[in-house]
């Protein structure tokens, strides 16, 4: 705790005859200091920094920044942030753990205690990344894919047991209980934290991007990339800018047939138009009262797709009734109530606090929609869903062409299976009638906009012209017979962290399970459907409101509980479906509840991906294509060959509601985490190593020893300028985390396929991406691989694969051609577009490309979380001028590119830009060009990052530190 007290706000609360130590905010006073109509997230900041004042790395004058901010300023002060916990899934998690292991040893061979590397704030890791819907619409889907689960990961867990051990202060969450984000605010979040008698606010930063959906309880915290969280577990505070707070005013309510699914995608789509990366979004007014924590939870959890920072709620009644349905205690109940109303961060919906910008939505305005082909961001009204769907097949299929022709290099084919066939229409498109225009309101739901069951019989089919065909016939082992075309729903997958933790959502999904059901109709025999809850919670709900067995009618049988399909862990297609698609190159697509459809994610033979709420994954199930207006076109025929529509099986608010009050109670969520960190019999059973340090296995493919410490010297050499460096990759715009760290399922014929082989491992073994990652010879190998990623330097194919220009620019993949550059001692650079970096905070996306050898990126902007993990890693984040891009430089990427200006950092200073120095390359088509030069912006923003910089990356830097000590 605070050294110092310069505003002397130590002071205490008594709460029903106990007394806590408290850090008050009212105690900072002063001319133009303003405490109390700061926003709720930087009055969390503010008590943050009274609490951990120390004269040095945290002063008088920083808390003074804080209590006097000026909502209209860019950010420009840096203050250290201290979370008070750190939160972690399993495939982000293993390498943090795997990496303080090597800390370890290399604590040791610097001469320092090893045992001095151990987690100072608590640590909690959950592991919900590992399981893959292998099996689906069976009774034993969820066993049997645990089962399958614990042989794949075996080394990792029995590693991981070995962390829970030999770490102080950290806990596991063993498999088959959650997802991170569901537990953490079921379970884990305190939202006022005790320790030591003092009494705070809960604050954590996370190895997932949606960390943020502990902000929907009040509690300020944000995804990291894994070394910053090593970092924070180790007592380093997270250096930051105070940032611009963006306030989003709601009012109203939401209108019938409207959920919460539909209300966060029209936010994302708000605010990412608005512009928010890097900023707190804050939301507040009438409308943050009637909106169900559980909601709010849904919102906060999106805060990475509209690209802030945090979207936080204040503490309210509505917070309190949630703690008290989850089970926590009537002590914990009065200490969040008290703290919050004294220290002014309970919610007042008619103050109107100071923001930098404001947003307004009114709840009534929101309609039916879905989120896609490719973003989170791409919002459509439902009402028009099948009209953008034919607008977006245009980019995903070639009119006219058939059996996959128009695959671009790069991109395997296969062979035709036997018993596929294939048919093209004569015409290379089928006409489809059109029809009258949709209702108002951008057409999302009668005549009012509210999509309420009963007006939904008066939208009309908004889709018109024409589409094209490539019908194909398939055969099931069992015999049945259907045709499939471009848009055929092939995935329908209740999954993921979002919408999983809210019952409004998990209700209606299965009440519209129920009514299909009743009504005779099945899903389409095409369709993969999973269910993957967030906790056992929404099982226990299910089992007690008798609506398990209509899920499980329609093929929503459990599948793990655990974050599958919104990760890639969507297990194969049906294998005679999966066989059609690639053989006629059929555009496909996927319904699921998550938060990111990025392309190439969700399944390599998905081509296009939606998000959408969980009834609505229901309903796409039911009617197995995405060329289908729900509000006007069938879902099937009921038993008396009766078309039935989705205004037929869509349930009532008040529906939904009868039921969650009937079904779910507070001793549903005691029950379910009563005993959360000892595992099953299983977990119980794994044998695990023990002692200080790990005992490396060599012959191990999940677990080895990372080279970042190798040779580390105790004091860091001086930073150079680089000279001579080739471009590895030139990309477009929006390059995800997805595209640059690998993620999903291991080719058999890719550089990472190819290693696990050499090594003994067969191809049924292979596992995923992000379950190897704990393996850096794994990683390296996959980064840069996407099957969807377009290098420029290799243009007209996809995947990972660049032109390597110490064998005459030849293409071969990513991971050989960095080996033979770093053989020639020759740097390297990667060119980007705009919002490089976006999606999920992987550690492995900046790790990765350090270990290619890749020295600088040079892009038009960054994506918060990447750009501060490529600093952590030792490559410096550099941006074009403004408004200019590679093109507008005359970039092909085939140039001697050399970097001056860096050894700046030598002297304590951060160089605002360096020089770029562009050569032509000999041997190339621009061998006899002109030698250009171009000033780059320096992307280290803060003097932590600087510090991380020199010492060559975060975990040395944090080393070194503890070193001394």
């Amino acid at each position: 705790m605070a050294s110092q007290d310069s505003f002397g706000a130590k002071g205490t609360l008594d709460v029903d005859g106990q007394s806590y130590e408290i850090y008050r905010l009212d105690a900072v006073k002063g001319e133009g200091l303003d405490v109390e109509s700061l926003p709720f997230s930087l009055k969390v900041l503010l008590e943050n920094l009274l609490r951990t004042e120390d004269g040095a790395d945290i002063t008088a004058d920083h808390i003074k920044a804080v209590a006097g901010w000026e909502a209209s300023a860019d950010p420009d002060q840096e203050i250290q942030f201290t979370p008070a916990r750190v939160i972690m899934q399993d495939f982000t998690g293993v390498p943090c753990v795997v990496d303080l292991a090597t800390m370890r040893e290399a604590m040791a061979e610097l001469g320092g205690d090893a045992t001095r590397i151990n987690p100072l704030a608590p640590a909690e890791m959950v592991i919900d990344h590992s399981v893959i819907a292998d099996v689906f619409g069976s009774a034993d889907a969820f066993e049997r894919n645990v089962e399958i689960e614990y042989e794949r990961n075996r080394e990792r867990y029995q590693f991981l047991r070995w962390g829970q051990g030999a770490f102080d202060d950290f806990k596991v969450v063993p498999p088959g209980t959650g997802i991170v984000h569901q537990v953490n605010i079921e379970h884990l979040a305190r939202v006022v934290m005790v320790r030591d008698g003092v009494a705070y606010p809960d604050t954590c930063v996370g190895t997932d991007s949606h960390t943020t959906m502990v902000n929907g309880i009040g509690v300020v915290g944000w995804g990291v990339g894994g070394i910053e969280a090593e970092a924070a577990m180790l007592g380093q505070p997270v250096s930051m800018l105070i940032p611009r707070v963006v306030g989003f005013k709601l009012s109203g309510d939401l209108p019938e047939g409207a959920t919460a699914t539909d209300l966060v995608l029209t936010i994302t789509e708000m605010l990412r138009e608005h512009g928010v990366v890097g900023k707190f979004v804050e939301f507040y007014g009438p409308g943050v009262s009637v909106l169900p924590l559980a909601n709010r939870a849904t919102i906060g959890n999106m805060s990475p797709e509209f690209g802030s920072t945090i979207a936080v709620f204040p503490i309210d009644e509505q917070t309190i009734d949630y703690l008290r349905l989850t089970g926590r205690n009537d002590e914990q109940l009065a200490l969040v109530e008290a703290y919050a109303k004294e220290q002014g961060l309970w919610h007042d919906p008619e103050a109107e606090p100071r923001y930098s910008e404001r947003l307004e939505l009114d709840l009534a305005t929101v309609v039916p929609s879905l989120a896609g082909p490719k973003r989170p961001q791409d919002r459509v009204s439902l009402s028009e869903a099948k009209e953008a769907f034919r607008t977006a097949l245009a980019d995903y299929v070639s009119e006219g062409v058939t059996g996959g022709d128009d695959r671009k290099p790069g991109v395997p084919q296969q062979e035709q299976p036997e018993g596929v066939t294939s048919r093209v229409d004569e015409a290379s498109a089928e006409s489809f009638p059109s029809s009258d225009a949709p209702a108002s309101n951008g057409g999302g739901g009668g005549g009012n906009g509210s999509g309420h069951p009963d007006d939904w019989h008066d939208h009309a089919a908004a889709a018109s012209g024409s589409r094209p065909s490539n019908k194909t016939s398939v055969t099931l082992a069992d015999g049945t017979e259907f045709e499939i075309d471009h848009g055929a729903v092939t995935i329908a997958a209740i999954t993921s962290c979002t919408n999983t933790s809210n019952p409004s959502v998990m209700i209606g999904a299965a009440l519209v399970a129920k009514k299909a059901v009743e009504k005779g109709l099945q899903r389409k025999p095409w369709v993969k459907t999973t269910l993957a809850p967030g906790s056992k919670v929404v099982s226990d709900y299910y089992e007690k409101s008798g609506l398990t067995p209509y899920l499980d009618k329609l093929g929503f049988n459990l599948v793990g509980y655990g974050c599958t399909t919104c990760i890639g862990n969507s297990g194969p297609l049906i294998p005679e479906v999966s066989q059609a698609v690639n053989a006629n190159d059929l555009a496909v697509v996927s319904v699921l509840s998550g938060n990111r459809n990025f392309e190439g994610r969700i399944n390599p033979d998905v081509k296009m991906n939606y998000l959408a709420s969980p009834p609505l994954v229901v309903a796409y199930a039911l009617a197995g294509s995405m060329d289908v207006d729900l509000f006007n076109d069938p879902l099937g025929q009921d038993t008396d060959g009766n078309d039935v529509f989705m205004r037929d099986i869509w349930p009532t608010a008040k529906e939904i509601e009868d039921v969650i009050a009937q079904a779910i109670s507070s001793d549903m969520f005691d029950s379910s985490y009563q005993d959360v960190f000892a595992g099953d019999e299983q977990w119980r059973s794994l044998p695990t190593p023990e002692g200080n340090t790990f005992a490396w296995d060599e012959d191990s493919t999940y677990v080895r020893r990372p080279p970042y410490f190798d040779g580390m010297p105790d004091e860091p050499e001086p930073v150079t300028d680089i000279v001579g460096a080739r471009v590895l990759l030139k990309l477009g715009d929006s390059v995800t985390t997805d595209h640059i760290s690998p993620a999903g399922a291991i080719k058999k014929d890719s550089p990472a396929g190819r290693h696990l082989a050499e090594h003994g491992v067969d191809q049924r073994d292979f596992n995923s991406y992000g379950s190897r990652r704990g393996n850096h010879e794994v990683m390296i190998r996959g980064t840069f691989a996407n099957i969807r990623l377009r290098n420029q330097l290799a243009p007209g194919t996809e995947g990972g694969v660049t032109r390597d220009f110490t064998a005459d620019g030849d293409v071969t993949t990513v991971f050989e051609a960095s080996q033979n550059y770093q053989a020639a001692g020759t740097p390297l650079v990667v060119l980007a577009g705009k919002e490089y970096g976006s999606g999920s905070s992987r550690d492995w996306a900046a790790k990765g490309t350090a270990l290619l050898g890749v020295k600088a990126v040079i892009a038009e902007s960054y994506e918060r979380i990447h750009r501060s993990n490529l600093i952590g890693m030792g490559v410096i984040p550099l941006q074009f001028p403004p408004g200019k891009t590679a093109d507008d430089l005359g970039l092909t990427g085939a140039e001697i590119i050399s970097i001056s200006g860096i050894t700046e950092l030598n002297d304590g200073t951060t160089p605002k830009t360096v020089t770029v120095k562009v050569e032509p390359a000999p041997g190339t088509d621009q061998a006899h060009g002109e030698t250009s030069e171009f000033e780059a912006t320096v992307r280290i923003d803060t003097p932590g990052e600087a510090n991380y910089y020199r010492n060559g990356g975060i975990m040395q830097y944090v080393l070194r530190s503890l070193l001394k000590g």
